[in-house]
């Protein structure tokens, strides 16, 4: 694992790690713009999909962001957090999103963190689809804090249940003609970012380099015994980012950095890496683009700086 303190807001971590790699930023980041050559313009509208969850029951919802042109086009999997993938201003009305039923839930209702992410991506000329897991099983509405041990959440699991919808989105992107199916990544948010490393674990045994994703960004994830598969001897299928808030409110960020010292990333022999990124004085939430969240300077920079740094991984991985 290497580990990146935000040199700004870090400055009490330098020297607690033996090894740290420093990466120094001294002035606020600017978010990184699209590369030469890539789509300059965003999508056009946000498409609505249906597709089979891994779990072999589940038809699941997603929502394409489309760069312009033809393709084909590299691929990003978005998996939302606990709170679901919807605006909190329609949620509450929420109970099953799926095919032929409507719902205040849709492609047009998304969170603001959703839309603001498939934008951004799509503008790159990566495709993006955000996967609802919670409204196919008439749990649209999300949860709320501390509902952790609800069972209520037994059926949107992030260790069983998850994992497969993840999976299941890999196989549509697989099987769409407009697709790189070697360049794909996934991209979770609290309880998607569990999801993800979950998803990342279970990778290492069961995919080839062609079948898998081939990078992991993964913000703000719960690591306790009961969010991710393994807390002492993690491994990850592909390179992974993990980007902590050193104030995080809602998840303890230093149970990730004690699970991930010493994991180790690669696909079928090709080692890789697992990175933490870390922002002293950023909460949970941190890249929401909300006015509460970025009134938090911590959360500011932080969501700048994890965008920046996104950018220059998909850059390097699907956009080459």
């Amino acid at each position: 694992m290497k580990f990146h303190p935000n040199p700004v807001f870090s400055r009490r971590f330098l020297g607690y790690l033996g090894v740290v790699s420093l990466t120094l930023l001294v002035a606020l980041p600017s978010v990184a713009k699209p590369r030469a050559g890539a789509a300059t313009t965003a999508y056009t509208d946000t498409s609505t999909v249906y597709f089979p969850s891994g779990d072999g029951q589940t038809e699941l919802v997603g929502y394409v962001f489309k760069p312009s042109g033809r393709g084909p086009f590299p691929a990003i999997v978005m998996l939302h957090g606990r709170a679901g993938p919807y605006s909190a201003n329609v949620n509450a009305r929420c109970t099953f999103v799926r095919r032929g039923e409507r719902s205040p839930c849709n492609a047009d209702t998304q969170s603001m963190r959703a839309r603001m992410w498939g934008a951004f991506w799509a503008e790159r000329g990566v495709l993006a689809i955000h996967v609802d897991s919670f409204g196919p099983r008439g749990r649209g509405h999300g949860f709320g804090r501390n509902t952790h041990g609800d069972a209520d959440r037994d059926a949107v699991n992030e260790m069983t249940v998850r994992p497969l919808d993840a999976e299941g989105a890999l196989e549509y992107l697989h099987q769409r003609g407009d697709i790189k199916s070697g360049r794909i990544a996934i991209q979770g948010w609290s309880n998607g970012a569990s999801t993800t490393l979950n998803v990342m674990y279970r990778q290492v045994t069961r995919t080839t380099r062609s079948e898998g994703f081939h990078q992991a960004l993964a913000f703000y994830p719960g690591c306790g015994s009961k969010a991710i598969l393994s807390t002492k001897a993690y491994e990850a299928g592909a390179p992974t980012t993990v980007f902590l808030g050193g104030d995080d409110e809602e998840v303890n960020p230093d149970n990730c950095r004690t699970a991930l010292t010493g994991a180790r990333a690669g696909l079928n022999g090709a080692k890789g890496s697992v990175d933490v990124v870390w922002y002293d004085g950023a909460t949970h939430d941190f890249d929401d683009p909300g006015k509460s969240r970025q009134a938090v300077a911590g959360n500011v920079y932080a969501k700048a700086d994890s965008m920046t740094r996104a950018a220059r991984i998909v850059d390097m991985t699907l956009l080459r």
